[in-house]
């Protein structure tokens, strides 16, 4: 066969990143990324907090880095999940609800049962971030003093930094880095009720909503599609004075879930009462849950989910990116003061403009 006919092997994409980046590292970066994958894998804190802020930049090297990181954590991973029967050896748990449900003292009460019956557990909080100065606004380590020096538990405030709802692109990454640090059990924390909680929805095996025991027109801002993906429905404060309309909120909630479009074909959405203030009902919470994992597991409903989850979060990203790369094209930047101001003028619709710079971006 002669050379003009020869078609090249082609080599996946996963691959050829790997190797690629693997040649192109220096011999610090090397000796950094051996640093810290063996740190992490080794169960240190240090190791995983750096490597989160590695994944968390925005620097486009340091970008590379914490992708060869993660394909070495993933692989480590697999490795682990095989010898297991191909069974996650983590839980991953979203928990939302709208300001002062109390989410910070229920995970601070569920994390110290859960790390005192020899769990490992860490907490991903995705605070809001000043648009003006990209700084956080809430502390949950400050909110969760007992659980933050529990040294089988790790805190790791993550700014929202501007992404929708609160959500970050690199929440997804730290939840596999604290898998691969050895946690057990992966809580990620959202802030109010909103798209963010979509996105977090899309990250893990279980959605638990959290309510407070309020009158149904405090209610009436958690959207109906929030409640249709949640798989646990927790009304919190459920004490004292307050129990009479916790049970009744538990008992609109059982009905009007049984309205909704069932998500699971093993598994029905539940309404529980609990206290972070006297422990009561907590344990029956954790039970929950635990039946939930294990029946998911048990009909390969959960597998299947995290599968489609990673190509979900696949497209979100290349869309995220996509848009950075447009934003950032020089025909685009030149064409889009004007094309906006007229605009603004009323001179040219939105959609025109819209279909405008795209041209410009397709044909440069």
């Amino acid at each position: 066969m002669s050379p003009s006919l020869m078609v090249p092997r082609p080599r996946s994409v996963v691959t050829a990143v790997s190797t690629d980046h693997i040649q192109d590292l220096s011999g610090p970066e090397q000796r950094l990324l051996k640093k810290l994958y063996e740190g992490l894998i080794g169960g240190q804190r240090a190791s995983l907090a750096e490597s989160i802020t590695l994944v968390e930049t925005q620097h486009p090297r340091k970008k590379e880095l914490a992708q060869v990181l993660l394909q070495r954590v993933l692989a480590y991973k697999r490795e682990q999940e095989s010898r297991n029967g191909g069974r996650p050896q983590a839980f991953r748990v979203g928990l939302s609800g709208p300001p002062g449900a109390g989410k910070s003292s229920f995970i601070e009460v569920v994390g110290k049962m859960l790390t005192g019956r020899g769990h490992k557990v860490s907490v991903l909080a995705v605070d809001p971030s000043s648009c003006t100065t990209g700084g956080s606004l809430l502390g949950d380590k400050t909110r969760m003093t007992e659980l933050s020096r529990d040294m089988s538990a790790y805190i790791r405030p993550s700014p929202a930094s501007g992404t929708l709802g609160g959500v970050t692109r690199t929440t997804n990454e730290a939840i596999v880095l604290c898998e691969g640090a050895g946690y057990d059990i992966v809580l990620v924390e959202t802030v109010g009720v909103g798209q963010s909680e979509f996105a977090v929805a899309d990250m893990v095996d279980m959605f638990v909503l959290l309510i407070p025991p309020a009158g149904g027109d405090e209610l009436q801002g958690i959207k109906r599609g929030i409640i249709e993906r949640a798989d646990l429905v927790v009304v919190t404060k459920s004490d004292g004075d307050l129990v009479p309309p916790a049970r009744r909120i538990q008992a609109e909630y059982t009905s009007a879930l049984k309205l909704l479009r069932r998500q699971s074909r093993s598994w029905n959405p539940k309404v529980v009462r609990a206290s972070s203030y006297t422990n009561e009902g907590i344990p029956e919470v954790w039970a929950k849950m635990e039946s939930y994992r294990d029946t998911m597991l048990s009909s390969g409903e959960l597998q299947a989910r995290r599968q489609a989850q990673q190509r979900v979060w696949m497209w979100s990203l290349i869309q995220e990116n996509v848009l950075s790369h447009f934003q950032l094209h020089p025909a685009v930047r030149e064409a889009l003061p004007r094309l906006e101001q007229r605009v603004t003028k009323g001179a040219i619709s939105p959609g025109l403009a819209a279909d405008l710079l795209l041209k410009a971006f397709a044909s440069s």
